[in-house]
């Protein structure tokens, strides 16, 4: 007995925090993907190409999950569900990577991964415009979820705005790079950030049209091997638009072809998917709002893989930016919690009344439904 109920706490507990831990292993998986990317686009790889190859491992690595998993619950595709599969191919796959990547090559990709904190920010504000996530002041979950953002930005700016001095935790002396300071002094940071901030907007949009989509189409596997085959689709023509040499299309067994693969397998179709399971479930601000950790993540690795300097701003807004995100989990927490109690409380509802008189020996049952204001009355 002993043992049952140990199991079955620890199964209720990781049906619990299954959730989190899925958006914290992203989190990771997305930091290598970073650091990849920019070895990638070093090696002289097209941002255009690597977003095409992509796409092209994710096809092919979810497409059969796909149609032997979900060939018995798949919905019908219908023109309307479509044209937003062809719309989410673009807005995230082709669109959003590629100007993150070029935003990513004119600064470094620790910046560029701290400026995408921003990201819970602008979903939650546009969650709000659609009627995605409910807000009402009087409750202390949604003061927290709308202050934890606040001090999410707060801390994006903080690392944005102020350097400080160098924090070298890592003797790395450079080895990797050593003209990186140099290279650093030279980027284009202006151009960078406007570029960084339209692909936040594309990925918040991207998130806001995939929950609109899920509720029609409910085949999180499906949706996600369409949207990578619309990525790669699309992808492709734009890359022939704006890389006409053919030799650059050439991979080999080198960092391109890993750096393709990874970012394919992890990044676009296994994080496509837990996604679409977790907007379903707790909606798209509980997604956007664990980003800020890949920030500390990338921070650490890029220090060690491609000797990037960290400075006392990153570090003091790394740490205000992680104060902000585990206010609006704790928010987002309450909402479900909350959530599970209304339906409680309206299962309780629809429960039949008994009213016994036994005086006169006569029992009658009135119903009060829940989504009804009358009653039935019957005798017996």
């Amino acid at each position: 007995m002993g043992d049952q109920f140990l199991c079955a706490a620890l199964c209720n507990v990781l049906g619990k925090v299954k959730l989190y831990l899925a958006m914290v292993s992203l989190q990771f998986g997305y930091a290598g993907m970073y650091i990849l990317s920019m070895v990638c686009l070093k090696n002289g790889m097209s941002n255009f190409i690597l977003a095409t190859y992509r796409h092209v491992v994710a096809t092919i690595v979810i497409a059969p999950f796909a149609f032997v998993l979900e060939r018995e619950i798949r919905p019908k595709m219908t023109l309307p569900i479509f044209l937003r599969i062809v719309a989410l191919g673009f807005i995230e796959p082709v669109l959003d990577q590629n100007i993150y990547y070029l935003g990513m090559k004119l600064t470094t990709a620790t910046y560029s991964t701290a400026f995408l904190n921003m990201l819970p920010a602008v979903t939650f504000v546009l969650a709000m415009i659609f009627r995605l996530e409910k807000v009402d002041v009087k409750k202390i979950r949604s003061v927290a979820k709308i202050t934890g953002t606040a001090i999410t930005v707060i801390g994006a700016m903080v690392m944005t705005l102020y350097k400080g001095p160098v924090i070298d935790f890592i003797k790395s002396g450079g080895a990797i790079h050593h003209g990186t300071t140099a290279e650093s002094a030279n980027k284009n940071w202006i151009t960078g950030t406007i570029l960084l901030l339209g692909s936040t907007c594309c990925w918040s949009s991207f998130f806001i049209l995939q929950s609109f989509t899920l509720k029609q189409y409910p085949a999180e596997l499906s949706l996600t091997a369409m949207i990578c085959f619309m990525g790669m689709v699309e992808g492709a023509g734009v890359s022939l638009i704006m890389v006409r040499d053919l030799s650059a299309w050439k991979v080999g067994w080198d960092s391109r072809l890993l750096g393709a693969a990874y970012s394919g397998t992890f990044c676009s179709g296994i994080a496509y998917y837990l996604q679409g399971v977790a907007i379903r479930q707790r909606g798209p601000v509980f997604v956007t709002s664990f980003s800020p950790l890949c920030m500390i993540i990338t921070a650490v690795l890029g220090a060690i893989i491609l000797a990037e300097k960290i400075h006392l701003g990153s570090i003091l807004g790394a740490i205000i930016i992680v104060t902000g995100l585990y206010t609006v989990v704790w928010g987002k927490s309450k909402d479900g919690n909350d959530s599970e109690t209304d339906e409680k409380s309206n299962a309780l509802e629809e429960l039949p009344i008994t009213v016994e008189n036994g005086t006169n020996g006569i029992a009658k049952i009135v119903t009060v439904p829940a989504s009804k204001n009358s009653f039935t009355t019957r005798g017996t």
